[in-house]
């Protein structure tokens, strides 16, 4: 059931946003320069996207932006977060692309006059497909690569953007992307997968000092987190597992961020793999630089189990519901077990305070944390446009309030968070999963291009409204 707050239980420069990725809603795939991203040559692989889908034209947001920040202004959005598309930016890496820049710069231009902050993210997983081509984030060249294209980045909007985040969800971009395959690009090799991750991490402090040194202002960078919970924490199988999704769903991109070194079970359990080798001199400290905020994106618990066909937790027989994400370094026989708890269209838990908790945690065990912002939270649902053509989306709103009454749970227990962004503004597309799970508090009719606000929009929208102490309608 959602929980309302008062305007009183949120600070007053307390910021409420929406988030969405370049690669999931501009489309405009192959104009005005653009050049494949691995997205878009990973959507050409047969089987690869859920039926076939593709991102030449998404939502057309490449066209329809301004009517798009209108509808942001509309909700009251105090922020919007949104990133930049490398590939369009450098097409095949070579050059800045004036055309691409420009629509950016006409981007922040419409956010600044509508009144809403632009909060920039410079990866959000659509590597040129140039660079893949030469070895990918498998390559350490690719670090500085990305260097190059942050500074043409800078250059265009370093003078009206002042909050830059280096890299959005690196777990994905590596661990799904060179480890299980079912991102782009597509890559199931292990040592890739570790290499990965370690030159994301080092394009990020690479970035960070780069632009820091030119003057930029609140710098960070966004990580996918969850509780790893043992199923049985009397188990050493289940407590070894949960330690070992730990380590590579949170602590192997934490660690290294906030305490300048990789976690010592994570070093040992990759060595195998070449992690050590692939850490040069200046490395960590590069990586390990102070932070501005961190970035929290939050969608769901995990319960863990290392006993695949043990009954799941809600009594029922069946063993897991699903597999680690990316079987290697011995995470094949992590499953997590059902609690019995509803589920999303993506068949993700629902457990509002799994977010309390988390918050609360990260404050505990990282003495240098900087300040938090919840930059992506929400859910998918099998939305349906009633009689009066309106989305009556209870169950994405209910996700939504209570989540957000969970973190103002954790600010009171300490957790410094400043700011919430609902994932996503608009449906578009999911990834492998194509156009069939929508996410957005407004709707696109994918036909039409229509954009609609759903009942959980509105929701947000009043929500907004009352924190700020603003007249409800």
């Amino acid at each position: 059931m959602a929980t309302s707050t008062n305007a009183q239980s949120w600070p007053k420069d307390f910021i409420w946003g929406s988030a969405t990725a370049a690669a999931q809603i501009e489309g405009a795939g192959h104009e005005d320069g653009k050049e494949d991203s691995i997205w878009d040559t990973f959507a050409r692989l047969p089987g690869a996207i859920a039926h076939g889908h593709n991102l030449e034209r998404a939502v057309d947001h490449y066209h329809r932006m301004p009517q798009d920040v209108q509808l942001m202004k509309e909700l009251g959005l105090d922020s919007y977060r949104f990133s930049i598309s490398w590939a369009r930016v450098r097409p095949g890496d070579r050059f800045a692309n004036a055309k691409a820049l420009d629509f950016y710069s006409r981007l922040v231009d419409e956010l600044l006059e509508a009144g809403i902050l632009p909060w920039l993210t410079l990866y959000h997983w659509d590597l040129p497909q140039a660079l893949e081509d030469q070895g990918g984030w498998a390559s350490r060249d690719t670090a500085y690569r990305f260097v190059e294209y942050a500074n043409d980045v800078y250059a265009v909007l370093g003078d009206r953007v002042q909050h830059w985040t280096t890299f959005n969800e690196p777990f994905c971009s590596a661990l799904l992307g060179y480890g299980s395959g079912v991102h782009a690009p597509g890559r199931q090799e292990p040592r890739a997968v570790v290499a990965a991750v370690h030159y994301q991490h080092l394009a990020h402090g690479l970035a960070l000092d780069e632009l820091r040194r030119q003057g930029a202002q609140h710098l960070g960078i966004t990580l996918n987190l969850s509780n790893a919970i043992p199923r049985d924490p009397n188990d050493p199988v289940d407590l070894d597992a949960a330690r070992r999704f730990d380590s590579l769903q949170n602590r192997i991109f934490l660690d290294p961020l906030l305490r300048g070194a990789y976690p010592e079970d994570t070093l040992r359990d990759l060595t195998p793999f070449g992690l050590p080798d692939l850490i040069h001199p200046g490395d960590m400290e590069l990586i390990g630089a102070p932070l501005d905020f961190l970035g929290v994106n939050h969608y769901h618990d995990d319960l863990v189990s290392g006993h695949p066909d043990q009954p799941n937790i809600d009594g029922h027989s069946g063993g897991a519901e699903r597999k680690a994400a990316s079987p290697w370094v011995g995470s094949e026989d992590i499953t997590f077990p059902s609690r019995g708890l509803p589920r999303t269209a993506m068949n993700w838990e629902v457990n509002p305070d799994g977010l309390r908790h988390l918050l609360v945690r990260l404050g505990k065990e990282y003495p240098a944390l900087p300040p938090l912002y919840v930059t992506e939270n929400g859910a998918a649902y099998e939305d349906t446009v009633g009689p009066d053509g309106k989305i009556h989306d209870v169950e994405r709103t209910n996700f939504i309030l209570d989540h957000i009454e969970a973190m103002r749970q954790a600010m009171e227990q300490g957790a410094d968070v400043r700011g919430y962004f609902v994932w996503s503004l608009l449906d578009n597309f999911e990834w492998s999963y194509g156009y069939g799970k929508r996410f957005g508090i407004v709707r696109v009719d994918y036909d039409t291009l229509e954009r609609t606000v759903k009942d959980s929009g509105l929701a947000y929208a009043r929500h907004i409204a009352a924190a700020k102490d603003q007249p409800v309608s």
